[in-house]
């Protein structure tokens, strides 16, 4: 956090809190938005954080939420941590008077991640004039998983909560509680399209950026049926009281060993290849659209959405290992029934690339599939509403693509992946963890992309205005093409025209039997024994 560092305190309205000033930074980490959701307030929808007496410390984050993996530089859950709902704050110590909000929301498929993440750091992006927000919200199944007369969605439900927070105390940090962007990346940005489809997150933000935004919500069988499945897993009856007998451990590895089921099963349908078993629920009570739909119908109408995927999402997977190739034709056609998507669709990708290795071809497929084109259809949707709406105020659309790749000292290559372009756009280049990501060291050509990534970010959240044109004619978009050494305009990607008319069909019930429920208790801890123990490594 540099050299330069002194104690700087805050009120707010459920307290004073420390922080530190840093480098002209005041930096404020662990501030509870609501209180800790465990004991008679698990799988309920959040509740107010509690008032506290004298100063609280706010030079340290918060615990992440419970999960099993164990990311770079990151902190990792333990069991017995508890008090996960927190946010942190950067801005400039002497801004001249309130600077706009930039609201973070961290990806890893709605499983795993935090605020702490070293890539997510906010400092960059509060040096270029803004006050950043990100915070911690519940995953896996304390998050996403149903709960018989629980409220679903409780993770979107914790975001809601956080914004409410910026509304009440953000002008404490010297932030503007009216011009608030809202920002994530993967599952992250398909939290953004969610809280924009929601009447419960009207009013809470005014501008938006959504990159590589998954197509994956859950309709309420599939959600029932997957948690079923992990309540057997826990070896508990898959109600209420059953899930609140088991330790939020024990759902965690029960997690696990459902996803390394599916990983597992090439007869198992869709999870196979992306073994993600939790996100956004389609139901009455939040979220009763799929994202698409309701921006298409006018949801959000008013918020600027700035959106961007990369080129090559799906090769990260491929690269850490958390879907299982296809090498095969007939593999490549069976991914294609899987999803419901027309044979010929594969044929056109063929032509498209000719001369590719299979497995190449089903990286390009799945990660337009489930990123990229979803990504676009998002910015569709909200632009064709906006072009209805009679020139009404806000709800302009932004199209831009991530197309940044790197050679590696080995010969191999770093592809526009999955994820790359977040430390780009955070300004978060020397990260502990992020040359994975981007295949070394930056150099001057790096820096300077970031530099554009987060001026743009920061012009966007100030005034609306990214610095390239709006998307006005979905049948010729300009879309910002992110790269080195110089950005460029362009139009949508090739591949996308293949998908006019065409979307991987909605998730099945997953068709995997639910494992008997044990005859003997399970363990103290709330699980059983299982020979396949796993934990997620999907991104997301």
């Amino acid at each position: 956090m540099g050299t330069a560092a002194a104690d700087e305190t805050v009120t707010t309205k459920q307290g004073t809190v420390r922080g530190r000033n840093v480098d002209g930074l005041r930096i404020t980490l662990g501030i509870p938005y609501a209180a800790p959701p465990f004991g008679p307030g698990r799988f309920q929808a959040p509740r107010p954080a509690e008032a506290w007496d004298g100063v609280r410390d706010g030079t340290r984050f918060g615990p992440v939420a419970p999960q099993s993996a164990e990311l770079p530089g990151a902190p990792v859950w333990r069991p017995g941590q508890e008090d996960v709902l927190t946010l942190n704050v950067w801005s400039p110590a002497d801004a001249p008077g309130p600077l706009p909000v930039l609201f973070w929301i961290h990806g890893g498929a709605y499983t795993f991640g935090s605020s702490a993440q070293p890539d997510h750091d906010g400092a960059a992006l509060a040096r270029a004039g803004l006050t950043v927000v990100t915070c911690n919200y519940r995953l896996g199944f304390e998050g996403f998983g149903h709960v018989p007369g629980r409220p679903d969605n409780r993770g979107l439900l914790d975001q809601i909560a956080a914004l409410e927070w910026v509304r009440d105390n953000i002008s404490a940090f010297g932030g503007d509680p009216d011009n608030v962007t809202v920002a994530g990346q993967s599952s992250g940005g398909g939290s953004i399209a969610c809280l924009m489809s929601t009447g419960r997150a009207e009013g809470l933000f005014r501008r938006a950026v959504a990159h590589s935004v998954p197509d994956a919500t859950f309709p309420p069988a599939l959600a029932a049926a997957l948690a079923q499945q992990v309540a057997a897993e826990a070896g508990v009856a898959p109600t209420a009281e059953g899930l609140l007998s088991a330790t939020p451990q024990a759902l965690v590895e029960a997690s696990d060993r459902v996803v390394a089921r599916y990983a597992s099963d090439p007869s198992s349908g869709p999870l196979h290849y992306d073994t993600v078993i939790y996100g956004p629920v389609l139901d009455d009570a939040l979220l009763p659209k799929d994202p698409v739909d309701a921006l298409a119908a006018g949801s959000g109408g008013r918020v600027d959405l700035l959106v961007c995927h990369a080129t090559e999402e799906y090769w990260l997977m491929h690269e850490v290992g958390s879907m299982p190739p296809v090498t095969t034709e007939e593999g490549l056609a069976r991914f294609a029934a899987d999803y419901g998507l027309p044979p010929d669709l594969v044929a056109r990708y063929r032509a498209h690339m000719p001369g590719a290795p299979v497995l190449d071809v089903y990286l390009a497929l799945a990660g337009d599939a489930l990123f990229t084109t979803h990504t676009v259809r998002l910015a569709e949707a909200h632009a064709h509403a906006h072009a209805h709406a009679h020139g009404s105020e806000g709800g302009r659309v932004f199209l831009s693509r991530f197309d940044r790749r790197r050679g590696r000292p080995d010969g191999s290559r770093v592809r526009a992946w999955h994820a790359a372009d977040v430390p780009f756009a955070l300004g978060t280049l020397d990260a502990e963890g992020v040359d994975f990501l981007t295949g070394g060291p930056a150099d001057e050509d790096d820096r300077a992309l970031s530099r554009r990534m987060v001026r743009a970010w920061a012009d966007f959240a100030t005034h609306g205005d990214p610095g390239w044109a709006p998307l006005t004619d979905p049948s010729a978009p300009t879309v910002h093409v992110w790269d080195v050494p110089a950005d460029r305009e362009e139009g949508a990607s090739p591949a996308h025209a293949l998908w006019r008319g065409l979307r991987a069909a909605p998730l099945p019930t997953p068709p995997l039997p639910t494992p008997p429920l044990p005859s003997s208790p399970p363990s103290a801890d709330g699980a059983r024994p299982h020979p396949d123990e796993a934990s997620t490594t999907a991104t997301g």
